[in-house]
């Protein structure tokens, strides 16, 4: 039977539940399809900024510790995330305290004062929030990677906005970012769990008087021209954090499957390649790993590390060594199968909760329009062969173009591009 089962509100809000009697809990989601791509160079930051305003009150709730008492009371989790193009809310409670989960988060997206009080108080919060992500370097290379693959362009810019964008916000810049983009063709509730009965007419009540509009899409990418493929950000540090990469794929490419199984034997797990050779074998690093970063119309593949200061050439230069071998020969079939049992076990294992069961369901609804069932995407793992692999991985890495972003105490990019270049 499928797991996931697809309701339309009458203005068109989707909502997404997967069914899980065998447990007593129920994570209750809106998640939308905006994020800081959504934004101007104006509004920088706006779409994590509303996340945070969303929990300091309302007309009935007028207070954030209003809120959290009444999530508190049914011992509740809740929180939200705001990433490049999607924004989520959500609540895990017991399946009884559904209705109350659900009526918080309706109440907070409809009805949220964006008090200019709070908005004042809570920019000193962002701000911190902003030290404390320059303050940790293995977070904070992943916004020079995407600064340098995108450049003055929203994928290009920090999610947290910035010290000017941050300051100059007032209370219109909130509503004037959700009435372009929190509306009901990009809304999709999802619940996950023991869901109970009267979930849609509930939703209903509470949702269904969202004015329907179109909203339009948001700028496509545009690929700032080829200028140095090294950004550094000068940093006293005892280790180096770096990202090296190439342009990928986007989300719904046809090849994402093998893509997915060759991230995994570069750098999944502590038996991968570059695991192996760059951390086991000579030290390098602390961490290390790859991963490919999709969005609805452009895609990057990547490794990143934390690697000791004095000799980050050679940890670039066995990188770049690993990724040129897995496009020269096909993956040995020991090798391909190891990768396979671990990514089908990795997402088994995220099924085995209501919230990573839905927030699956709930992105692949979001930003493709239509979920691929657990069942049809281990199959698509099942289907992928080592010609598949090797195929892809030459089409990304033969002759293309390598990034490289630093974050350590260098600032000399020549030094790099002449270490990628060789």
């Amino acid at each position: 039977m499928p797991v996931f089962e697809k309701t339309t509100l009458g203005n068109g809000i989707r909502v997404v539940s997967a069914s899980m009697p065998q447990v007593n809990s129920v994570s209750c989601f809106v998640m939308l399809a905006a994020g800081s791509r959504y934004e101007t160079a104006e509004s920088k930051g706006i779409a994590h900024f509303s996340e945070h305003m969303f929990f300091k009150g309302t007309e009935r709730r007028p207070t954030a510790r209003t809120i959290a008492t009444e999530i508190d009371a049914i011992g509740g989790e809740f929180n939200a995330f705001t990433g490049k193009e999607v924004t989520g809310y959500y609540v895990k409670c017991g399946s009884e305290t559904r209705d109350i989960a659900f009526d918080v988060l309706g109440d907070m997206l409809l009805n949220s004062r964006f008090d200019s009080s709070e908005i004042e108080k809570e920019k000193g919060v962002i701000l911190e929030e902003m030290n404390v992500y320059l303050d940790n370097p293995q977070r904070y290379i992943g916004s020079v990677y995407d600064r340098l693959l995108y450049a003055d362009q929203p994928l290009g810019w920090d999610i947290l906005g910035t010290k000017e964008t941050i300051e100059a916000t007032t209370r219109e810049t909130f509503t004037s970012y959700l009435d372009a983009w929190y509306k009901p063709e990009r809304i999709v509730v999802g619940v996950g769990g023991r869901i109970g009965d009267g979930l849609i007419e509930h939703l209903e009540g509470l949702l269904g008087g969202i004015k329907t509009r179109e909203t339009g899409a948001a700028p496509p990418v545009d690929l700032p021209p080829d200028t140095s493929p090294v950004l550094l950000h000068t940093k006293q540090s005892e280790q180096a954090h770096l990202i090296l990469g190439v342009r990928g794929y986007a989300i719904g490419h046809p090849d994402r499957y093998a893509l997915q199984l060759l991230t995994v034997v570069l750098g999944g797990g502590m038996s991968s390649r570059l695991f192996t050779e760059v951390r086991e074998k000579r030290g390098l690093a602390y961490y290390v790993h790859a991963g490919s970063g999709s969005y609805t119309d452009v895609g990057t593949l990547y490794s990143g590390a934390g690697v000791d200061v004095d000799r980050v050439d050679e940890a670039i230069t066995t990188i770049l060594g690993e990724l040129r071998g897995i496009a020269a020969e096909p993956v040995p079939a020991e090798e391909l199968e190891k990768a396979r049992g671990y990514s089908k076990g990795r997402f088994t294992l995220r099924l085995e909760s209501p919230q990573g069961t839905i927030q699956y369901g709930l992105r692949r609804e979001v930003l493709e329009g239509e979920i691929e069932e657990p069942e049809e995407l281990l199959r698509q793992i099942d289907a992928v062969t080592a010609e598949d692999v090797q195929r892809v991985a030459r089409d990304l890495l033969e002759g293309k173009r390598l990034y490289l972003a630093v974050v350590g105490p260098f600032d000399d990019p020549e030094r790099f591009e002449k270490l990628i270049a060789a």
